[in-house]
């Protein structure tokens, strides 16, 4: 029996994005499956955020991303542009969030028609994964989010279309996301709950494994 376990996951997010491989790999390895819970970046969620951080954070979630990056091989720079709009200098979110919000409608509609995890495995691939573009633009630009949407089996085209379309009510799903996410007892992504018990961060993987073979997660 494929036993599933919910995956919050932001666009915007280093370490989702860090995660995924290794979730890729969980899958390949056991008879699971993810069911994407598509998120907002804190950022965007809590007004101010950034105001309120320790200074300390954001050089060390640099370093500690790369380091992360660097031991599993998986290629990694910060995309560009930045998912969320912000002033580098004053760290203020601007109130409209074109970019972050238009690929997390994606990524719920993808979810929601049965290709959630193969889609966001793919868009932010394409986002953190440092490939160039040839002085073309940025992962925003040029059909890119609807190739990735093609070639994880959707119809990238239609994709597009019904997500700004139906923006509204995604984004009440990606709402309710958040709302399910906080009820399971953390706040963080990546998080992955199994049974309504969290596991925050890509190191905390071997545990959800751990806790899935309790409940007769079997290998491939």
């Amino acid at each position: 029996m494929t036993l599933t376990f919910d995956f919050y996951f932001s666009f915007r997010s280093p370490y989702s994005y860090l995660a995924m491989p290794l979730i890729e790999r969980l899958m390949a390895d056991y008879d699971a499956q993810p069911a994407m819970r598509i998120v907002r970046p804190i950022a965007v969620r809590i007004p101010g955020f950034f105001q309120k951080v320790n200074p300390q954070w954001p050089p060390y979630l640099a370093k500690d991303t790369k380091r992360i990056a660097e031991i599993n091989g998986i290629p990694y720079r910060w995309p560009r542009p930045d998912p969320i709009v912000q002033d580098r200098e004053t760290r203020e979110v601007a109130k409209d969030q074109p970019y972050i919000m238009r690929v997390s409608r994606l990524g719920a509609l993808a979810a929601e028609r049965g290709r959630g995890f193969d889609f966001v495995r793919k868009a932010s691939y394409m986002m953190w994964s440092g490939e160039e573009f040839a002085g073309t633009g940025g992962w925003h630009e040029h059909g890119r989010l609807e190739s990735c949407a093609d070639l994880a089996g959707l119809d990238g085209a239609a994709l597009e279309r019904d997500a700004l379309t139906d923006a509204a009510r995604l984004d009440a799903i990606i709402e309710a996301n958040e709302t399910a996410q906080n009820a399971s007892g953390h706040w963080g992504v990546p998080l992955f709950v199994f049974e309504d018990e969290p596991f925050f961060g890509q190191d905390r993987i071997d545990h959800l494994i751990w806790r899935m073979k309790q409940r007769g997660l079997k290998a491939r």
